[in-house]
């Protein structure tokens, strides 16, 4: 009997620990790619995050006293500009920016950068540096740095620099070898007429590149900005094809707003097929979104002509022997008045009135896509629109056209959508009916998407505050967290942490 009982008490500690094991394993989860995974659904499994706490404060200099802080684990210097989201994967966080504050005194200058943090130490790891194009605001934004979110899988990573090209990326940087057939770094880092020397302890190490300007003619307008996804050999990105200066004329309307890459080699395995850069409006910058739908792997884009598409996940031959993916369907997401007047006369683009692209990633929940238009923040204000679309069929749900432009990618959770419009506003509505629950107006610019993490919903501001408001269907109450520089970027939680990227600063919260 006791020999029996003592089992018995084993097995059920072993059950409790397992339990417990699985518990954390469903709750602690790492972000590895812009929007968590291919639904690019900015919500978190884990049930709590730490929100009591201070992000200390700066000095002149831009450092923070972290006597000054509470419950911040670590703090790393950015640039000046911060736009690409942090992603988090394998105990690295990677974040994108400019080089305003060098970490390398031997490349000074405007480039584009990529940096990778230790996850626990905040201690940087490696950086990939980036020359500019050279083509001035038209092409590569002054100061603007790297828009895109890195991608992680395994050891690689997998990044959209402001260069328009893709880069394959080893995770340990240079510190294992230089890996891969690229063995250019040295000259990949220095613009024409500089030689500074490669650090094999602070530069990354480059497995491929795929330059689609060279290799597609893609005429990038003011930046590249997309955020790649995986799907398993293919790696698919946007290319930011678009207008030129005068937003008038396309220069590249050939070209495929976006691609399929060989994730091993880099070699091209297809391309868009919707034909969408002929009616670029400005720029093919959403990213790609994908899931299964009725069983099939399915692919869905956000296109620079206004419609939002649905694609298999293969390509097929074109009557050029091209390999494209056909679209199996496609949305437009303006109101037919945002495009033409009761006069039948065409509405200018970059008007108040007028209609938009999507800028926004795609949202796939419960086979159904959530999707809202918008525009350069440069120009300004306008009329939006945030449409459900059925994900198998392209058939609209609904849509609400009580919301302005946007840029950022809603949130689905619990029945609930949350979308941020440019003008400051957080919209909660149901996801099933569109209807409208609460509005909240931050009276600050949004640029960021909305996080749905243990109860709460999270965003940034251009004002600096990190917003945190009840999730639910009740008007919420609010808290506000002034961050000490403007909030671009969207918060991410991986691993208990909250990561909040400001323009200067990258932040990671938590005991």
């Amino acid at each position: 009997m006791k020999l029996q009982s003592t089992l018995r008490m084993k097995h059920f500690l072993f059950s409790l620990m397992a339990a417990i094991l699985a518990s954390i394993a469903t709750q602690a989860a790492d972000w590895p790619t812009w929007g968590g995974d291919g639904s690019r659904n900015m919500v978190s499994l884990e049930k709590s995050v730490l929100l009591d706490f201070d992000p200390g404060r700066m000095d002149e200099d831009e450092k923070v006293d972290m006597k000054t802080t509470k419950n911040v684990k670590w703090i790393a210097k950015l640039g000046s500009q911060a736009y690409g989201n942090v992603t988090v994967a394998n105990g690295r966080v990677y974040a994108g920016t400019n080089n305003e504050s060098p970490r390398d005194a031997d490349k000074k200058g405007d480039r584009g950068i990529v940096m990778c943090f230790d996850e626990k130490t905040g201690e940087l790891h490696w950086q990939l540096v980036i020359p500019k194009l050279g083509a001035g605001k038209v092409s590569d934004w002054e100061y603007i740095g790297v828009c895109s979110s890195p991608a992680i899988e395994g050891n690689r990573a997998y990044v959209v620099t402001n260069k328009c090209e893709v880069v394959c990326l080893d995770v340990e940087g240079l510190k294992n070898g230089n890996e891969g057939p690229f063995k250019d770094e040295a000259k990949y880092v220095n613009p024409k007429g500089q030689t500074a020397p490669l650090k094999k302890e602070l530069d990354a190490d480059i497995i491929w590149k795929y330059d689609m300007r060279d290799e597609l003619g893609v005429f990038p307008h003011n930046v590249t900005s997309s955020s790649a996804v995986i799907v398993g050999d293919v790696v698919f990105v946007a290319t930011s094809n678009g207008v030129d200066w005068s937003h008038t004329n396309i220069p590249s309307p050939n070209s495929p707003c976006w691609i399929a890459l060989d994730k091993n080699t880099g070699e091209l395995v297809g391309e868009d097929g919707s034909d969408a850069g002929k009616s670029a409006m400005h720029a093919a910058w959403s990213s790609l979104t994908y899931g299964k739908v009725d069983g099939k792997d399915t692919l869905f884009w956000g296109g620079t002509d206004g419609f939002c598409y649905g694609y298999p996940s293969k390509p097929v031959k074109d009557a050029e022997g091209f390999d494209i993916f056909k679209p199996l369907w496609k949305v437009d997401c303006n109101e037919p008045h945002y495009r033409v007047d009761k006069k039948g006369k065409k509405i200018p683009y970059a008007t108040p009135p007028g209609p938009s692209e999507l800028i926004g990633t795609p949202v796939l929940y419960e086979e159904k896509i959530y999707v809202a238009i918008g525009q350069d923040p440069e120009h300004g204000d306008g009329v939006g629109r945030l449409t459900c679309i059925d994900a198998a069929t392209g058939k609209v749900i609904w849509k609400y056209t009580d919301v302005g432009r946007t840029i950022s990618t809603a949130s689905v959770a619990d029945g609930l959508v949350y979308l941020a419009e440019y003008a400051g506003l957080v919209h909660c509505l149901d996801a099933k009916t569109g209807k409208l629950y609460w509005k909240h107006d931050s009276f600050s610019r949004i640029w960021g998407s909305t996080l749905v993490v243990g109860g709460k919903v999270l965003l940034g501001n251009e004002d600096g505050d990190l917003i945190i408001l009840d999730h639910g269907k009740a008007k919420p109450k609010i808290k506000t967290v002034d961050m000490g520089a403007p909030v671009y970027s969207s918060p991410v939680v991986a691993n208990g942490v909250l990561y909040v990227a400001t323009q200067t600063h990258l932040y990671a919260i938590g005991k």
